[in-house]
């Protein structure tokens, strides 16, 4: 213990007066660099939490005159109230859903998205491959599952599941085995007919990946073989069997901030309420693809996109998807904050790089961030995150 004689000024006169005091102070024990102790927070305030939900409640009829606003806010007041609306709607904002997406058919695909390595219009380094059998989808699966992902998507790079009887047929009785291990199941197959959803929701399908990839104006510039409204009709029989939907978008396709604004006020507003989960992606630039030479989207601009989605979108989950490669732990860190609450296990994402299983085991680890388990959540004012 230390003794130590200050001199405290009193009133604010040229003529101030002393006097001596003598503080105590005693050296505190040496801290650890990281901590896994609980900390008391307004995240467990409950009338704090009711007050944020009062001010941010879920909305459909968003103008995008006002998301425009919201995507234009100063960054930092930008991730402080989305890192609010998340820990007030998500029973525990820690809790990050772990998935693994495989390609079940590689390569191939008829369409043009110029981003695309699957496409068959450009020469990149894809091979195109078969189907894989039910048995290696299954066995894949198992792995994701004892890797710590608690939702497997399969993807197939086609333009439409169309007539193809017998790969469906293979693809229902995937749905079916993967549920029974415990797993939600998600695919992304292109463009489905309401029969062909339907049949997939009655395999045990949870969810339904469909993405916007970016704003109607700026789609023609990326995609011209299949329209947005197209998109839109997946998304809406999806919908109507009773599937989750999975709908995001592409950053650093070339678009405009306001290409991007535009794409989240279409989610905002969608018929028949906000997607279940919006994966954001950044662009991975594939060598032979139109897009080969485009500048890398910023961790910056990324966060602001994450952020403005948490907040206009507080029970969808926010999936921070492809591009991950490109960003630090720090980058990373500061997304999730802004209200990512999931990310993509695996050393792939299809065709295209991935961190691996220990890259996100340690930055778990080092974040204090927790895996989930499988939960089909309700798409409610009050949604949680079940652990």
């Amino acid at each position: 213990m230390a003794r130590l004689k200050l001199r405290v000024a009193k009133g604010l006169s040229t003529a101030l007066r002393t006097s001596e005091i003598t503080v105590h102070t005693v050296r505190p024990a040496a801290v650890p660099t990281t901590t896994k102790a609980e900390l008391p927070a307004l995240a467990g305030d409950d009338e704090y939490l009711e007050a944020i939900r009062k001010r941010y409640p879920v909305r459909l009829d968003w103008t995008l005159p006002e998301v425009t606003q919201v995507y234009h806010a100063p960054l930092l007041e930008l991730v402080r109230e989305a890192g609010a609306i998340h820990r007030a709607y998500w029973k525990d904002p820690r809790h990050v859903q772990r998935c693994t997406l495989l390609s079940i058919k590689t390569g191939g695909c008829t369409e043009n998205c110029k981003y695309c390595s699957q496409s068959s219009r450009y020469a990149t380094h894809v091979t195109p491959t078969k189907q894989l059998s039910v048995e290696d989808v299954v066995e894949a699966a198992k792995r994701a599952k004892a890797g710590g992902s608690s939702r497997f998507c399969m993807g197939a790079a086609w333009r439409e599941l169309g007539r193809k009887g017998k790969a469906f047929d293979d693809i229902l009785e995937m749905v079916r085995r993967i549920n029974a291990e415990g797993l939600e199941v998600c695919a992304t197959l292109g463009m489905l007919t309401a029969d062909q959803a339907r049949r997939l929701k009655d395999a045990g399908l949870a969810a339904y990946n469909h993405n916007l990839d970016t704003s109607r104006d700026f789609y023609p510039s990326v995609v011209t073989t299949r329209t947005y409204d197209d998109r839109l009709e997946t998304i809406a029989n999806v919908r109507k069997a009773g599937i989750s939907v999975c709908s995001g978008g592409i950053l650093g396709l070339g678009e405009a901030h306001a290409d991007r604004a535009a794409m989240l006020h279409t989610f905002a507003t969608l018929p028949g309420g906000h997607p279940e989960s919006l994966p954001v992606n950044a662009l991975v630039a594939v060598q032979g693809t139109p897009l080969e030479d485009s500048t890398p989207v910023s961790a910056l601009d990324m966060t602001r996109v994450i952020a403005t989605a948490r907040i206009l979108l507080p029970t969808t989950v926010v999936r921070l998807s492809a591009g991950r490669l490109e960003f630090d732990r720090s980058d990373q860190a500061l997304m999730l904050l802004a209200g990512a609450n999931s990310i993509f296990n695996g050393d792939k994402l299809l065709t295209t790089p991935n961190p691996d299983l220990h890259h996100d085991d340690a930055l778990f680890d080092a974040l204090g961030i927790h895996g989930l388990k499988p939960t089909l959540r309700p798409q409610t004012l009050n949604a949680t995150l079940d652990a």
